[in-house]
């Protein structure tokens, strides 16, 4: 017997078993206990207590029941556990300061917000609140799944129809395994916007949204304090939103200073805060505070702060904040259930999941009335039968010896279904009144065109997506609110950035390499030929070499000789006067022993993965080497910067462009050729490629002075020599060839002339802006400029000392409304020397 026992035990390993044991419970405390589904907002015991309550028939507008009637209800029929887990979820389903749209109604003591307990449920009395309703209607048309209960003797939704977006409007909290949710509630108003502007736009981004869902909106009010945290949790499902209590400093008529606390932070419990208080102020902890008196009344909720007189009361209010629960935050983690398993949302995702099942629901209760319309027009078109054929239809029915006889017989003479048969055999006899058929074919017509409209909703999605608006819109009108938590911006929200207005400024790097940015403004125009003014103090060996235009709030791409890139916003370089010398770059980057920044090219957004990926960095070395690559490589900034191209020894970075992969290439060399050619030509490479060949060279003297990328059809190209004189050729003078020939000749490079320096792309609207090694600047209209052949040497652009020599050339947008009388500062014989034209 003994041995038979033994036989049918079965050993189990018990860390598999428990480790099974404990999923199985896991998942059972996730997807049936603690989180709320993202469809209708609810856990299965609150979409219980509702349907138990509807079952039982305690509507807004019927009489209120007992609670432990209720209780009973959902204990008995749906939710087999503890009765303290129902009451405790109704009753917090009652209290105004728990759920920002409550959902039952409470007759009795239900709480309060000092953390006092509801009376006992034998003692209360509930039933649903009216916007019940809303999550609650169609709920018998086959909307919604159904499931057994635990006992298999009834069935119990699986979800609400919910016409309500419930999870949004009153959040939710729950501790699963492994898992938590917390959700804050928002203003129903605002989510319907939301919802509406979503359905007109699928493609809707969270910035849109949030124009019309501005910030959670608790039941108690208070503040939000920062904008940060609100984002973070509508952009990712989590985030950390900060609230305060709104609280008002006040004077007495005697003279006393106050602070009134009227509203205080969600889940908040009053009396513990006061209490917590007054220990920090009997401990010393906080200061200037004389008495705490709690004076809220059914009107509503007041806490006074007696100041001290020789306290400041905003310091004390700031010392509540920081040491009491009249501060707090809400740590928002949007956990729910999506098809049965748990996800983190964010703001569209949630309003996309209410849509869908809205969607669900309104196909679902469309087919349910289709059918039942198709149900009725089968009858009614019997009853015509039968009314058309009154007489023949009366003496077969007088002549049958049973029911049945006479249901066979009109089924086979007016062939008619059983169902017809049946209907016309139970008609009452005063139906065949003649005011009674008039209602029959007036019936049946009503019934033909809804079961067209039904056709057309199934049959056309906009149809239903207009439906659901109309439906949210509807709940919005009788229920939507005002918003009752205030959102006030923080210093935190406030980034340096935001103080410093977007400006243009001129950015100027010396050979030697210092920095610093200058208001546009503070350059002038002056003619052709003219000395110019000094724009840059320097030291005797050292001369400007880049000088560009950028918005403040620009990025600054910074390209070393050595091939490396750096990234600076405009605003962080030093600002200085027009004469200052700036801060060494070497202060600002982390630049090598040797290396000089040779190109800077300023970028206004980095984070627009559209715009970075279509757009391209061109590079060009001194030896003719050309690369491109995709501005996305440098996309990620790096404090100590990271490596642009791999250049080769003897070989140094030269020029950097951003271009849009159709530019037209032109690159110049101090002989005064250039080779013109297509962008397509140079394939993308990666970030450490060193490139391929962009020009060839001539002689061990030839050098590339610079790169020029076109993509306008009204350019010019401007070349300048080293002796000041320059001229601008059309483009189309340059026949396209392929990379890597010799080019052609650009300017007529003679002694008088000196070598080429720069060569640039000009329209007529722009200005240029010309730095010569001794620090003199001069800026003047390109439109001055005549269109010249290119094989010309041009004419003299600025009169220079014997030893000067043009440094760096740079064209700028021409300012509007500029004082057209600083053009006249400086004329083509201008023999005086530079310091009789120094501006201050």
């Amino acid at each position: 017997m003994a041995e038979g026992a033994n036989e049918n035990i079965i050993p189990i390993n018990i860390e598999d078993e428990m480790r099974v044991a404990y999923i199985d419970y896991s998942m059972s405390v996730i997807v049936s206990r603690a989180l709320p589904d993202v469809r209708d907002g609810l856990k299965p015991v609150h979409r219980r207590i509702l349907y138990g309550m509807l079952d039982l028939g305690v509507s807004y507008n019927k009489a209120y029941k007992k609670s432990a009637r209720i209780v009973g209800e959902v204990l008995g029929k749906y939710h087999p556990h503890g009765d303290t887990a129902v009451y405790d979820s109704m009753v917090r389903m009652a209290q105004p300061w728990s759920l920002r749209y409550m959902l039952v109604d409470g007759q009795g003591n239900f709480g309060s917000i000092d953390g006092d307990s509801p009376a006992a449920m034998r003692y209360t009395e509930a039933r649903l609140k009216r916007i019940a309703d809303e999550m609650l209607g169609d709920i018998n048309k086959d909307t919604v799944d159904f499931q057994s209960n635990f006992d298999d003797s009834l069935k119990e939704p699986t979800v609400l129809p919910a016409k309500l977006p419930n999870l949004l409007v009153n959040g939710a909290s729950g501790i699963a395994v492994g898992m938590a949710t917390n959700m804050p509630p928002h203003n129903l108003s605002e989510v319907v916007d939301g919802i509406v502007a979503y359905i007109d736009n699928n493609d809707i981004d969270i910035a849109g949204l949030m124009q019309f869902i501005t910030a959670p909106d608790f039941p108690t009010g208070g503040i939000i304090y920062g904008f940060q945290g609100v984002k973070e949790a509508f952009e990712t499902g989590r985030g950390r939103v900060l609230m305060r209590a709104k609280a008002e400093i006040e004077t007495t008529k005697t003279g006393k200073e106050q602070i009134i606390v009227t509203e205080i932070p969600f889940m908040v419990n009053k009396a513990s805060m006061i209490e917590k208080t007054a220990a920090l102020v009997n401990d010393k902890k906080i200061e200037g505070i004389s008495d705490i008196r709690d004076e809220s009344d059914r009107d509503g909720l007041r806490i006074v702060y007696d100041i001290k007189k020789d306290a400041m009361p905003s310091i004390v209010l700031n010392h509540l904040y920081k040491y009491t629960q009249l501060q707090s935050s809400f740590g928002v983690n949007n956990i729910a259930l999506v098809k049965g398993r748990p996800m983190t949302l964010n703001l569209k995702d949630m309003i996309k999941h209410f849509v869908d099942h809205r969607h669900d629901v309104v196909i679902r209760r469309t087919q349910y009335e289709l059918n039942e319309a198709e149900k009725r027009a089968h009858i009614l078109e019997g009853y015509i039968i039968a009314l058309d054929n009154l007489d023949e239809v009366i003496n077969l029915i007088r002549k049958a010896k049973d029911p049945d006889t006479a249901k066979e017989g009109l089924i086979k003479k007016f062939e008619l279904s059983e169902i017809q048969a049946k209907a016309i055999l139970e008609m009452r006899l005063q139906r065949l009144t003649g005011l009674e058929r008039d209602k029959i074919q007036k019936e049946y017509e009503e019934v033909m065109a809804l079961i067209i409209r039904l056709k057309e909703i199934l049959a056309d999605e906009s149809i239903r997506m207009g439906i659901i608006k109309d439906e949210v819109l509807e709940v919005k009108e009788r229920y939507g609110d005002e918003r009752r938590t205030e959102v006030v911006h923080s210093a935190d929200d406030i980034t340096y950035e935001d103080m410093i207005p977007n400006d243009e400024m001129v950015l100027t790097v010396s050979h030697q390499g210092y920095i610093k940015r200058s208001p546009l403004t503070e350059y002038r125009t002056q003619s052709r030929g003219g000395v110019g003014s000094r724009g840059v103090s320097t030291k005797d060996d050292d001369f400007t070499e880049h000088l560009f235009i950028a918005k403040a709030h620009n990025y600054l791409l910074i390209f070393t000789e050595f091939g490396k890139v750096f990234w600076k916003k405009v605003y962080q370089i030093p600002e200085g006067s027009k004469t200052s010398k700036g801060r060494a770059i070497q202060n600002l980057i982390n630049i090598e022993p040797g290396d000089v920044v040779r190109a800077i090219i300023n970028v206004e957004n980095l984070t627009d993965e559209d715009y970075i990926n279509n757009n391209f960095v061109m590079m060009c070395t001194e030896n003719g080497t050309i690369k491109k690559t995709s501005l996305e490589a440098y996309s990620r900034p790096r404090q100590n910067g990271i490596n642009a191209i791999t250049v080769k020894d003897g070989d140094r970075l030269l020029n950097v462009s951003l271009t849009n992969g159709s530019n037209h290439i032109v690159i110049a060399k101090t002989s005064g050729k250039a080779i013109h050619f297509n962008e397509s030509d140079v394939r993308p490479m990666g970030r450490t490629a060193s490139g391929v060949r962009g020009v060839a060279l001539e002689g061990a003297e030839d050098k590339v002075v610079g790169m020029v990328c076109i993509n306008r059809e009204d350019s010019n190209l401007l070349v300048v020599s080293e002796r000041g004189y320059g001229k601008r050729s059309d483009i189309d003078d340059y026949r396209i060839t392929k990379r890597g020939g010799k080019g052609v000749k650009t300017i007529n490079v003679t002694e008088k002339t000196g070598k080429l320096v720069a060569i640039k792309e000009v329209i007529d609207t722009d200005d240029l802006m010309i730095i010569n090694k001794s620090g003199i600047t001069i800026r003047m209209a390109v439109e001055d400029l005549r269109v010249m052949g290119r094989a010309t040497q041009g004419v003299k652009l600025i009169r220079l000392n014997e030893n000067d020599e043009i440094s760096s050339v740079e064209k700028i947008e021409r300012i509007e409304g500029e004082d057209e009388l600083d053009k006249e500062e400086g004329t083509d014989d201008s023999e005086n020397n530079e310091n009789s034209t120094e501006k201050e």
